[in-house]
């Protein structure tokens, strides 16, 4: 098993010394630079659990005849080859928008829309005033299925194994798609912003919740039964589609954003570095079901590690199943966001996470004891977590403050795949400096 090139505490005297000088010399290693040739990263030795049991170099050993340069989305899934296993480097110089015809024409939601969809239509077939509180069904139930279907097959693109995403240049944006790393091994996606994965036909569930949702799908990212995977340095976010700008009906957001990386389905292995994930709500979910231990027992081994959470209201991420490794990430929330902050951790069914070392700037107005949310959950170790710049026992202050949650204080393993753990002081400007697709430019 590969090691780590440090003892697994915080290397506190030189981060902090570097807090304290204002951070005027970063270590070089700030800005996680990878092992490999220019467009051939591979995950270094000891990079959390990507790293375990042979690694991850994605397309690293691609020839000449399978590196890529794409900038439509007729180019792009073209160069996937629908999950074709070669190994392969596919360079992005987009923006490429996944909402196109072969041509390369924008689609819009009336584009997709069929056998009599409308959203005027579905709105009046299903308000809970006349509807009531059963599940949708008919035929506009069923025209908003088959119109989704059609939008699905534009936006979700399938990723094969021995595979390397590179984003490139300043416009490397994929805005509206669905990457599906799906069965696959040995996949590398680096350099990318991720931007308004958005869903024009949510579905209304009148039974989620005290008062009903609307449930979207299309998460940016989504590894779904794979192994060896490492997302790193780049960005997530809702951009030019923001949930607060979005309307009401039936007095819930009309959400049009699923995730934005979710790990499912007896996915494993995977290091998840130096991202930034930001203005989003259901942000990040390992394992997606309670009655997934079949699949999922065992698995789901993935480790978070130097990323920025900005203004995301939860799931950062929640966790069913999986020993999952969180430390040294920096959350951010902002005090227009406060009001609607929901919790970073999410401790559900048979989880075993971990979470030390990480560095929270939140508003007064935030209940620490919301940091932590159970769902389910048992234990978790947390350590050496800072809010506002000094050690905060989380664990204990959501014990107290939600006692109905209570949580003990051991998730029954520790984590060895660490190259380097710095001091949570230090995190903020760290992450600030190195995390996301920009940083690679």
């Amino acid at each position: 098993m590969p090691v780590r090139s440090r003892p697994a505490r915080v290397a506190g005297a030189a981060a902090l010394c570097g807090v304290l000088l204002g951070l005027a010399a970063l270590p070089a290693s700030a800005a996680g630079p990878p092992a490999g040739r220019g467009d051939r990263p591979v995950l270094p030795a000891g990079d959390g659990w990507g790293s375990a049991e042979g690694g991850t170099t994605g397309g690293a050993a691609a020839d000449a005849d399978h590196v890529f340069t794409v900038r439509t989305r007729a180019e792009l899934a073209a160069a996937l080859g629908d999950g074709d296993p070669t190994p392969k480097i596919i360079r992005v110089a987009g923006p490429i928008d996944a909402n196109t015809d072969p041509a390369g024409n924008p689609l819009t939601c009336e584009d997709y829309a069929t056998d009599g969809y409308t959203l005027d239509g579905y709105l009046a077939a299903y308000d809970p005033e006349t509807w009531g509180d059963a599940d949708p069904s008919g035929p506009l139930e069923e025209a908003r299925a088959a119109s989704a279907a059609r939008q699905a097959e534009r936006v979700k693109l399938t990723v094969g194994s021995n595979t390397t995403i590179l984003g490139t240049g300043k416009d490397a944006r994929l805005l509206g798609a669905s990457l599906q790393v799906t069965g696959a091994e040995n996949v590398v996606v680096r350099g990318v912003t991720f931007e308004d994965a958005y869903d024009c036909f949510p579905q209304w569930d009148p039974t989620d919740g005290d008062t009903g949702n609307w449930n979207s799908e299309y998460d940016n990212l989504v590894v779904h039964g794979s192994r060896h995977v490492w997302v790193d340095h780049n960005t997530f976010t809702d951009g030019r589609r923001p949930d607060a700008e979005q309307p009401h009906y039936f007095g819930r957001i009309f959400q049009q954003h699923d995730g934005e990386l979710d790990i499912v389905r007896g996915a494993d292995l995977v290091t998840v570095s130096w991202n930034v994930f930001a203005d989003h709500d259901k942000t990040l979910l390992i394992g997606n079901s309670d009655s997934a231990g079949g699949t999922d027992r065992g698995r789901l081994r993935v480790t978070f590690h130097h990323n920025l959470f900005r203004d995301v209201l939860e799931r950062a991420p929640r966790v069913r199943f999986g020993q999952v490794d969180v430390y040294n990430n920096h959350y951010l929330t902002t005090r227009e966001s406060a009001g609607k902050y929901g919790y970073a951790w999410g401790v559900g069914f048979e989880s075993r996470l971990v979470a030390e070392h990480n560095a929270f700037t939140l508003p007064a107005s935030v209940d620490r004891a919301k940091v932590i949310k159970s769902w389910k959950g048992t234990a978790l170790t947390e350590r050496n977590n800072y809010v506002g710049g000094r050690p905060l026992d989380l664990l204990a202050v959501h014990n107290a403050g939600v006692p109905e949650e209570h949580l003990g204080d051991d998730a029954g393993w520790t984590p060895v795949l660490r190259p380097r753990v710095d001091h949570p002081a230090a995190v903020p400007a760290l992450v600030e400096r190195g995390a996301g697709a920009h940083r690679l430019r």
